[in-house]
């Protein structure tokens, strides 16, 4: 098949090397990809954003499918775009995306389908935010409504931190009209899971599910990040939980956004807070495949990826997939500064020596004039190696995570602390 994937970051590089596994003989193109993608791929120049020339570009290049990879032009509209253009796409239109693009929307959704969260209240002034705050039970959390690159969640300990974050969204808009509407919420107890749903818009079929690590610092310590690490599978991931999952917020869920005429077509992802008596409360919905989840789930898939992206957009029965009896364990690199200000152009070194099983998946790089790899984003790597245990998969990962070198590189080093706390009790 000729592919297209929509993306340049470390989950469109997942993405592609999964498709291009998946089946050697596909004609895989990313817009705009990265040095990582440019080896077995073709690059296209646009911007993933640029819903025109993309949609011309899937003309010119007879696409057969395109994946979207990033929240941004989903939000934009451009499933509908290209659907409207006569082509075939995995991910949904502007009106489903709003699960992701408006946390209001999605807490309203989640209301009427019945789906457990967290209590919360939205606000669009600053006065009635902070009076909020000021009689809410601490800890609480402090949620920009619209997109905000994964970083507009501020947990806050104290209703002193609430108020600064509030007033830093909708006093001085720091996260520009992503904060012009405010979810506070109370804060939930328990451990954080990532479940994904391929979808057609009834149907479901689960990948792997994943966990994340959020914060910059070991021991979830620093400022929120778009993610610092992740590993697949969850040991809490049990089938009855997610089975349980899937009766009581995936389903709903999908129903829910059928009834208002906005059917999901595409990869559904369920941030949960798994608590302590195994209720599994949503988080947030994102309508898009995670980063940096995609780095560990998808190598997961042995077979049938291809075959499951087109049937859900096609609206046709689910196949089945094939999923590795094994692990993954993914560790990201990110720039000095990283993120209030993340350094650019910083040389990059990759051994060629790393460890089996390692694959370097490119998410902020860039190639100079002269073939330097340089530093071009806030996360720059993501360092996935799959083992058949977790414990050698996470060896092989922080292990190769050590071995590249660039300038003012940040990494934790304690991806999967739960896991193997579990595995010593």
């Amino acid at each position: 098949m000729k592919l297209l994937i929509v993306g340049g970051g470390g989950r469109e590089h997942a993405l592609a090397l999964a498709l291009a596994t998946d089946d050697p003989g596909h004609e895989i193109f990313v817009a705009p990809g990265n040095p990582g993608t440019a080896p077995f791929c073709a690059n296209l120049s646009i911007a993933a954003d640029d819903i025109e020339r993309l949609v011309r570009a899937a003309s010119a290049h007879s696409i057969e499918l395109v994946v979207v990879g990033p929240e941004v032009p989903l939000a934009l509209g451009l499933a509908d775009a290209l659907r409207g253009a006569g082509h075939l796409v995995f991910g949904p239109g502007a009106a489903a995306a709003r699960i992701e693009s408006s946390k209001a929307f999605s807490k309203d959704v989640m209301a009427s389908a019945g789906v457990p969260t967290a209590a919360s209240e939205v606000f669009t002034a600053l006065q009635p935010a902070l009076a909020h705050v000021d009689v809410h039970p601490e800890p609480l959390v402090v949620k920009a409504s619209g997109l905000a690159a994964g970083k507009g969640a501020v947990v806050c300990i104290t209703r002193a931190e609430a108020r600064a974050a509030v007033t830093s969204m909708l006093g001085e808009r720091a996260f520009g009209e992503a904060g012009d509407e405010v979810v506070i919420e109370t804060f939930l107890q328990g451990e954080e899971l990532s479940v994904f749903a391929v979808t057609n818009g009834t149907e479901i079929r689960l990948l792997p599910s994943a966990q994340d690590h959020k914060r910059l610092l070991d021991g979830d310590t620093g400022p929120n990040t778009g993610g610092m690490g992740a590993y697949a599978p969850v040991a809490i991931a049990t089938g009855p939980l997610l089975d349980r999952v899937e009766r009581e917020v995936l389903r709903p869920t999908l129903a829910e956004l059928s009834r208002r005429g906005a059917p999901f077509v595409g990869v559904l992802y369920a941030g949960l807070m798994i608590a302590p008596d195994g209720t599994p409360n949503v988080i947030e919905f994102n309508c898009r495949f995670g980063d940096p989840e995609a780095e560990v789930i998808l190598p997961l898939v042995k077979s049938g990826l291809t075959a499951l992206l087109v049937a859900a957009a096609r609206g046709e029965p689910l196949p089945r997939i094939e999923v590795h009896e094994a692990a993954a364990v993914t560790v990201v690199l990110a720039a000095g500064g990283y993120p209030e200000a993340a350094s650019r152009g910083d040389v990059i070194t990759i051994p060629d020596d790393m460890p089996d099983g390692v694959t370097v998946f490119h998410a902020g790089t860039r190639t100079e004039a002269d073939g330097t790899l340089v530093t071009s984003g806030g996360r720059v790597l993501a360092v996935t190696a799959v083992a058949p245990t977790f414990e050698g998969a996470l060896e092989r990962s922080s292990a190769a995570a050590e071995m590249v070198e660039f300038e003012g590189k940040q990494m934790r080093r304690d991806i999967g602390w739960r896991e193997l706390e579990r595995r010593s009790r």
